[in-house]
């Protein structure tokens, strides 16, 4: 039963790799240290995949323990993501202008305190439901909801800024 529980978590670990790299760059805007971040993950994981009462609820308690990685390894470098716009990639099959609006939306996003930033990350980035970051967070329904309404609401404000100063 555990040899086939972890297999099965091999797989979905193997099968959504880069949404996991994707969140946990969103954090460390660093490529090494997101790969790091993802691998320890990974092992906390395939250690722990005992614990894993349902297998209905992988996703939410591997994404919880990815979160929980990433904040670690902020709170252990303790430094400030910094980046400019110059450093992203430019998104395939968009415009030059969409590419801006996103960049423009993900710097806004990063200016967003770390409850905030992860439930919009989670929300529209990885595309959970909110019963799902509710789940991952170990928070209730209410506080997904007030943590991301507040959230948009501050980025709308940040964008808005930047387009006045345009």
């Amino acid at each position: 039963m555990q040899t086939e529980r972890k297999q099965e978590l091999s797989a979905y670990l193997t099968q959504h790799q880069n949404a996991f790299y994707r969140l946990a760059y969103s954090y460390t805007a660093n490529r090494e240290a997101a790969l790091d971040v993802v691998q320890n993950a990974a092992l906390k994981a395939l250690l722990y995949c005992d614990t894993l009462r349902q297998q209905a609820s992988m996703k939410t308690w591997f994404y919880r323990i990815l979160v929980n990685e990433s904040l670690s390894y902020l709170k252990k470098n303790s430094r400030e993501i910094l980046w400019e716009m110059e450093d992203l990639k430019e998104i395939p099959d968009t415009t030059k202008e969409e590419w801006h609006e996103e960049t423009l939306t993900y710097a806004a996003l990063m200016q967003l305190p770390e409850e905030m930033k992860t439930v919009i990350i989670l929300r529209f980035y990885e595309d959970m439901t909110l019963s799902e970051i509710s789940d991952v967070l170990g928070i209730s329904l209410s506080n997904v909801k007030y943590r991301l309404y507040g959230g948009l609401k501050k980025m709308r404000s940040i964008l808005e800024m930047e387009a006045n100063d345009q």
